[in-house]
């Protein structure tokens, strides 16, 4: 009996979404390999820790995948396996998998837990994995990641429109914002996605409605709770003449401790990741969400009556950009629609938000797996685009017998 031949790999280059790569790949079955990473570069060439700290996680919920490094980590061959999620003898522990991000790391918590929510529908099994150690840092960084809050109330309730409801929770154990040089945080975070499917639903949504209330998360670390009272007002004082329906909630919490070794003192620890942030949510009355996140810099320096009024008129810039889906989960609806089953899902979105640099790479990378292409078309008042993607039914491979 002859078995079929190995696909060869697709072939990328740069660092530039090289997580969106490997994600549509462990998807999609397909093996990847991506070349000239940071190969210019004098000081650090290669896998950043973060894209590094990455890698080890696919390796902690899939099964059977393989992960080459060349010498100089400026090339990474990526053959995936299985997605298992948290089942037992495949890197879980008590069912819990526990991923520890490195000290140096300056992304966002949500950096990682963006691309496993995408991965989890389509596991074997539940997915629950804990973040922890000195990298983790759950407000929204300077490199572009929205904090910890944002996903759990702006992107989490994006997967009911697929059928994906049940057992879905982002515990927020320990906050901290970016540490020293924006690098590491101590925080620890929990996600727990206990919904798999076969297949995601079909989405239609075209109408975006008005906004009727909007919510959010003001947090200090470590810092005065007088912080969080001046970020709301500022934040109230733009936000209260669009929709009078505004409340922010307020957390306080100590610094978190991480491990700082002396000679004279070798259990010695310092405090790390102080800071504020503030976290908004628009909700519009047809159940569409548009966000806007900031937090304080780690050098310090902006007084939280400019923060809270710069995240209002974030959030006002975002409503203002239209569709029915915000530029921060673009990636996610739309990988979700390719995925789904073979009928035509269409979305009404706004024109900046479907020529960000992003989605039309995404438009791209999803072509080159084997995805059908994009539909699109102006709306009936010519302010959005209607996007019409035709699903590819690949969905969980884990589930095709079950």
């Amino acid at each position: 009996m002859t078995t079929a031949p190995a696909p060869a790999p697709l072939k990328f280059t740069g660092s530039k979404y090289l997580i969106q790569r490997l994600v549509l790949a462990t998807l999609t079955g397909r093996p990847i390999r991506i070349s000239q990473i940071r190969s210019s570069s004098h000081t650090a060439p290669g896998l950043a820790p973060h894209e590094v700290s990455f890698l080890r996680l696919l390796d902690a919920i899939t099964n059977g995948s393989h992960i080459e490094f060349s010498y100089t980590g400026t090339t990474v061959l990526y053959k995936p396996g299985l997605i298992t999620g948290s089942a037992a003898g495949h890197g879980a522990s008590g069912g819990v998998i526990r991923h520890e991000l490195p000290a140096d790391c300056t992304r966002g918590v949500s950096y990682f837990l963006l691309p496993l929510c995408l991965l989890a529908p389509f596991s074997k099994a539940q997915v629950n994995v804990l973040f922890t150690g000195p990298g983790v840092i759950t407000s929204s960084t300077e490199t572009g990641d929205i904090s910890a809050d944002t996903v759990r109330t702006a992107i989490l309730p994006i997967f009911r429109g697929f059928g994906i409801e049940r057992n879905i929770e982002l515990r927020m154990l320990r906050r901290s914002n970016s540490g020293k040089d924006g690098k590491g945080g101590g925080g620890e975070v929990q996600l727990v996605f206990g919904h798999q499917v076969r297949l995601p639903k079909t989405m239609h949504l075209m109408s975006a409605g008005r906004v009727k209330r909007i919510r959010g998360v003001a947090y200090s670390t470590g810092v005065a709770g007088a912080n969080n009272a001046r970020l709301i007002e500022a934040a109230r004082g733009v936000l209260n003449e669009f929709c009078p329906d505004t409340y922010v909630y307020s957390d306080v919490s100590s610094a978190p401790l991480i491990a700082a070794p002396e000679r004279n003192n070798p259990s010695a620890k310092k405090k790390t990741g102080l800071g504020f942030g503030l976290s908004l949510v628009a909700e519009a009355n047809t159940g569409v969400l548009y966000s806007a996140d900031i937090a304080s810099p780690p050098q310090g320096g902006e007084p939280p009556e400019d923060l809270g009024k710069k995240c209002a008129l974030q959030l006002l810039e975002s409503v203002s950009q239209g569709g029915c889906v915000s530029a921060v989960a673009a990636p996610t609806v739309l990988s979700l629609m390719a995925m789904g089953s073979e009928d035509v899902g269409r979305i009404s979105m706004g024109k900046e938000v479907v020529g960000s640099e992003q989605v039309l790479q995404l438009a791209r990378d999803l072509r080159a797996f084997g995805m059908s292409g994009w539909g699109l078309r102006e709306d009936d008042d010519g302010e959005d685009v209607v996007v019409s993607i035709v699903g590819k039914g690949v969905g969980n491979v884990g589930r095709k017998i079950a």
